[in-house]
C-alpha cells in the first residue's frame, strides 16, 4: 500500500521544507505516520543527534497568522493546558513543525496499562476538561476564533442531518421517504435546541483517547482545531462516551462525580446525568455520522470497528428516557442494533 508521502506533491513539499530548514543536511530521515479523520498527513523527521520533530502537511498552503490550530495553540498554552510546541512553519508548502509527543495514545495506553493507572489518567484528562471551561472563560477574547463559533441549533442540526445521510442512507442504505425525514427531524429538532440554549463554555470538540497523548508521564491534548462554545458536558461525553475505548458504567460514574467536584457544580449527578445523556444522544449520532461518511464516501474501513460500541451507547441511552422512545422507533426501523 503507497504511504502518505507518496501522494500527488506531498513528498516534494516535504523535501522542500526539509531543504529549507536545514535538515536534509543533517541527515533527517522522514517516517510517515497513522492519519486522523482529516485531509492533513503527519510525518516524523527523524535527525540524528537531536529530538524528532512532526510535520503536519495541509492539503494545500496555508497561512500561519490566521490558522485556527496556531490561534488556539495560543490560547491553550496561555491556560496553560499541555499541547505540542510548534517549531516552526512553511505556509507557502503548507507544512507545520510540531513537537514530536511519540505513539502512545491514551487509547493505546489503556491496552497495557493496569486499571489503577486507568484511574489517575482519566482523572488528569477530567481536570484538563475543568481548566479548559474555567480558564476559557477567564481568557475570553474575539482575539481567539474559539469565542467566536458555538454548538447553536445550525451547527448541531447539521451535524443531524450529516448522520442521517451518511450513516443511515449511505453506510446502512436506508430509503428514506419525506415522511421519515420530517418524522426524524420532529425528534432530533427539540434535543438541538435544548443542547443549543445550554449555557456555553469553551469546548475542545474532540476531546477523546485518540487526541489525548501521553508524553513524560502527562497527557497532552492534541487536534484541538475546532474548539468552540458549547455545552459543558460536550467534552466529557466525549471522554466517557468514547468510540474507541469503553470505561464502564462504574469508571464512568466515578468519573461524572469526579467532574462535578472539580468544577465546583452545584448540581448534582441526579440533576446533571439527563444533561449529560441528552448531549451523548447528538454526540453520538454525530460520531456514527464521521464514520459513515469515512467508510462510504472515503473509502476508509477503519471507522467500522467502532460503530458497535457507538450503537450500544445509543440503545443504552435512548432505553433509559421516555422522551427518547419515538426517536428509538424511527431509527430502529432502519438500525437493528437499536431494536
Amino acid at each position: 500500500m503507497p504511504s502518505a508521502l507518496d501522494e500527488p506533491g506531498v513528498r516534494d513539499r516535504v523535501v522542500t521544507f526539509l531543504a529549507r530548514t536545514g535538515l536534509t543536511e543533517r541527515g533527517a530521515r522522514v517516517v510517515p505516520l497513522t492519519g486522523d479523520a482529516s485531509d492533513r498527513r503527519y510525518f516524523r523527521v527523524l535527525v540524528p543527534g537531536d529530538h524528532s520533530r512532526v510535520l503536519a502537511v495541509h492539503s494545500g498552503p496555508i497561512d500561519f497568522s490566521v490558522l485556527p490550530f496556531v490561534n488556539v495553540a495560543r490560547l491553550l498554552h496561555e491556560m496553560p493546558v499541555p499541547v505540542p510546541q510548534i517549531f516552526g512553519h512553511e505556509d507557502d508548502l503548507g507544512i507545520l513543525a510540531l513537537e514530536d509527543l511519540g505513539d502512545v495514545t491514551l487509547q493505546a495506553h489503556l491496552g497495557a496499562a493496569p486499571s489503577t493507572d486507568h484511574v489517575a489518567l482519566y482523572r488528569q484528562a477530567v481536570s484538563h476538561i475543568a481548566t479548559l471551561q474555567k480558564r476559557g472563560a477567564d481568557l475570553a477574547s474575539d482575539r481567539h476564533v474559539p469565542y467566536g463559533i458555538a454548538f447553536d441549533v445550525e451547527k448541531l442540526s447539521w451535524e443531524m442531518d450529516f448522520f442521517v445521510k451518511h450513516f443511515l442512507e449511505a453506510y446502512r442504505g436506508a430509503i428514506l421517504t419525506d415522511g421519515d425525514r420530517a418524522a426524524l427531524r420532529a425528534e432530533l429538532t427539540p434535543i438541538v435546541e435544548e443542547l443549543a440554549a445550554e449555557p456555553r463554555v469553551l469546548c475542545h470538540r474532540d476531546y477523546h483517547s485518540r487526541n489525548l497523548m501521553l508524553h513524560a508521564g502527562e497527557l497532552f491534548i492534541i487536534d484541538f482545531q475546532d474548539a468552540r462554545m458549547g455545552p459543558d458536558t460536550y467534552d466529557l461525553v466525549s471522554l466517557l462516551r468514547d468510540s474507541y475505548v469503553d470505561l464502564g458504567p462504574q469508571l464512568t460514574a466515578d468519573l461524572i462525580a469526579y467532574f462535578l467536584a472539580v468544577t465546583g457544580r452545584p448540581s448534582t449527578e441526579r440533576e446533571f446525568l439527563p444533561r449529560f445523556d441528552l448531549m451523548a444522544v447528538q454526540r453520538n449520532l454525530k460520531a456514527l455520522g464521521t464514520f459513515g461518511y469515512q467508510t462510504a464516501v472515503r473509502r476508509n474501513p477503519v471507522y467500522i470497528q467502532y460503530i458497535p460500541r457507538t450503537l450500544r451507547y445509543v440503545h443504552d441511552t435512548l432505553e433509559r428516557y421516555p422522551r427518547f422512545a419515538r426517536l428509538r422507533e424511527l431509527l430502529a426501523e432502519h438500525i437493528e442494533e437499536l431494536r
